[in-house]
């Protein structure tokens, strides 16, 4: 795994040059009624701007707004029924909260276009271009920050578990072939998500995430969303509800490995991790990476 890229640090975002020095806690808000963890669950824009305003006070830096669940067996969403779930709310809170960073979580250009047009920020693709067409030609020509997330195949595909040979060297290589496209084409601002939970096993899973220093060879920041996922409920044996703890334990690892974006249903809890951590490191402990 030879470094293929430079090693970006920052992000620009509608001309905002914005540094990656220290860890970005991305908040989760779900405009949906069937997202996996109800807790981060709502349609109604009131609630979200309380909810919003909450998590910037408890320190997140982005706010990630998706309209269509990506959770095992989620019912089907149509485009137009996505766009009017999450355009309200991200035009009202580009209207409170002017510097506020947003990212639109989709796989479907049409939503990501209508989002950005209402204020959204970044593009947050759980499909990594490939679940609808014209995705990575229109970020590179609207230079569009993007969240290149791993998966494989269609959405309705998307928690099936293909036959790796090495899931890390099969994700690090199928990343690797996206993010050279990408540059390619000439987009500049793009952050790598590891994918996990999708078209991973839970054992995938950990592999990937004890081996995310390897990822920091692809020259990209690197976003990772493990918040109360299945990894952690179904090897503790409890729920997603009483899964923070070990999604602190979890964040605390990646951290260690050079993550750079947490992606959260629980702002405190990160930044009370991202505080810790740094605190070790600035008295001798170091990264793996």
């Amino acid at each position: 795994m030879n470094a293929l890229f430079p090693s970006f640090q920052t992000i620009r975002v509608k001309g905002r040059i914005l540094r990656l020095d220290e860890p970005w806690i991305m908040g989760i808000l779900n405009a949906t009624p069937d997202s996996f963890y109800e807790e981060s669950r709502t349609l109604d824009v009131a609630v979200c701007i309380e909810r919003v305003a909450e998590m910037i006070v408890m320190g997140a830096t982005i706010i990630d707004i998706g309209g269509h669940s990506t959770r095992p067996g989620a019912e089907p969403v149509s485009v137009s029924d996505e766009i009017d779930r999450v355009v309200p709310i991200i035009s009202s809170l580009r209207q409170h909260f002017p510097s506020l960073l947003i990212s639109i979580d989709t796989y479907r250009l049409a939503v990501a276009q209508a989002a950005i047009a209402a204020g959204a920020d970044i593009f947050n693709d759980i499909g990594a271009g490939q679940m609808d067409q014209g995705i990575f030609a229109w970020v590179a020509q609207n230079q569009v920050p993007y969240i290149l997330s791993h998966s494989r195949g269609a959405f309705d595909q998307v928690h099936e578990v293909p036959n790796y040979q090495d899931v890390v060297s099969d994700v690090w290589s199928d990343l690797a072939l996206k993010l050279q496209h990408l540059r390619t084409l000439g987009a500049k601002d793009v952050i790598i998500d590891l994918g996990l939970g999708f078209s991973k096993s839970i054992d995938h899973n950990y592999a990937l995430l004890a081996n995310l220093s390897a990822f920091k060879t692809l020259g990209a920041p690197i976003l990772i969303g493990v918040s109360r996922k299945s990894m952690i409920y179904k090897t503790l044996g409890i729920t997603a509800a009483e899964s923070l703890n070990g999604t602190s334990v979890l964040h605390t690892i990646a951290l260690q490995q050079g993550a750079n974006v947490l992606r959260v249903h629980d702002v405190a809890a990160a930044k009370e991790v991202i505080t810790l951590v740094s605190k070790l490191q600035s008295n001798g402990l170091s990264n793996l990476v």
